[in-house]
């Protein structure tokens, strides 16, 4: 018995670090997503220029940028639905991830 909220708590911290994971997936993905947005201000800035080289290098970074935010967003995913198993499992729902 003396180990049972001992192991709550280190459910609970392990919780609040997964949630500290999906914080910083969501920022992950926002950067991602603002690097998108540069790259593709950056095609339509060169559509004056009309530059061949830079118009493809573009077309290339905005498709791995692209690449890498579909990645990031299936880890998300991923990351999210075993972090709300790992809740319901351990029945952490109801207590607030202040209390603690």
């Amino acid at each position: 018995m003396g180990n049972q909220p001992n192991e709550a708590m280190n459910n609970r911290e392990k919780l609040n670090l997964m949630d500290k994971v999906m914080r910083e997936l969501e920022d992950l993905k926002n950067s991602q997503v603002a690097l998108i947005n540069k790259a593709a201000k950056l095609q339509v800035d060169n559509m004056e220029l009309n530059d061949q080289e830079l118009d493809s290098k573009l077309g290339d970074i905005h498709n791995q940028l692209s690449e890498s935010l579909d990645t990031i967003t299936e880890v998300q995913i991923h990351f999210e639905e075993r972090r709300d198993k790992f809740e319901s499992d351990h029945g952490l729902g109801d207590v607030p991830a202040d209390e603690g």
